[in-house]
């Protein structure tokens, strides 16, 4: 062969070996995807994951009162002693639809009954307007009711009569009282409620018998004063009936 001949085999081997790599020496290529991206696994990102709040727990604490806590529904002479009064601060669901802290006063040997009722309250999310003690407002019962306000002690009369009220034991509940008023023949306390005298009003905070309030106070052995004879509280829950 001659020497011409020679250049021109190793120039074709030359362009031969250049058209391909079997050493991993060349550029690697990689099959692209219609848009030009490279094609084979996708990476798919999961959308970020939002908390869910826990929903509200109710809670409840019971403790001692002193006198200067109750300085205007205590005084010297009432039928229970201060000792023997329990504050129960406690969650409920207002009617705004959040939840609440409250305190309610009640005699000793009903506390078990009132946290029960409130944690029965609670889980149904029955509505309570606002839950103070009635110092709060003086001790004057009938500011206390014009708030709408729940409460259960506060040493006085009886409505109507000159006997100690069941409030002046710790032994009875009056529950949005502004809604559920005082009913005896014409007369109506507070008379701003004789609106409510319509029963089957749905408004909330209403109550209504086998309603979750009624069902919680009588499964414990108290006793609505919407089921009385000769007239009518329809606010009212007692232990004793009176």
């Amino acid at each position: 062969m001659s020497h011409g001949g020679l250049v021109a085999v190793l120039v074709v081997a030359a362009a031969c070996a250049g058209g391909q790599d079997d050493s991993g020496g060349g550029t690697a290529t990689s099959a692209s995807g219609p848009g030009g991206g490279t094609s084979g696994s996708t990476t798919t990102t999961a959308p970020p994951v939002t908390p869910t709040e826990p929903a509200p727990t109710f809670s409840a604490r019971v403790g001692a009162v002193t006198a200067a806590d109750l300085h205007a529904s205590w005084r010297p002479g009432c039928p229970l002693s201060v000792e023997r009064l329990r504050a129960v601060d406690a969650s409920f669901w207002g009617f705004d639809g959040q939840v609440h802290e409250g305190r309610i006063v009640v005699a000793d040997d009903v506390v078990d009954d009132v946290v029960g009722v409130l944690a029965d309250l609670f889980t149904a999310r029955y509505p309570i307007e606002r839950m103070e003690p009635v110092d709060v407002y003086g001790g004057s019962a009938d500011a206390s009711v014009d708030a709408n306000n729940t409460s259960a002690f506060n040493c006085r009369r009886a409505t109507g009569g000159s006997s100690w009220s069941q409030h002046a034991y710790g032994r009875a509940v009056d529950l949005n009282p502004l809604l559920n008023p005082y009913v005896d023949g014409d007369t109506v306390l507070p008379p701003q409620s004789e609106r409510y005298l319509d029963r089957s009003s749905t408004d909330q905070g209403v109550i209504h018998d086998g309603d979750p309030a009624v069902v919680a106070f009588e499964s414990r052995g108290w006793v609505w004063g919407g089921r009385w004879r000769t007239l009518k509280d329809y606010q009212h829950f007692s232990r004793t009936g009176r």
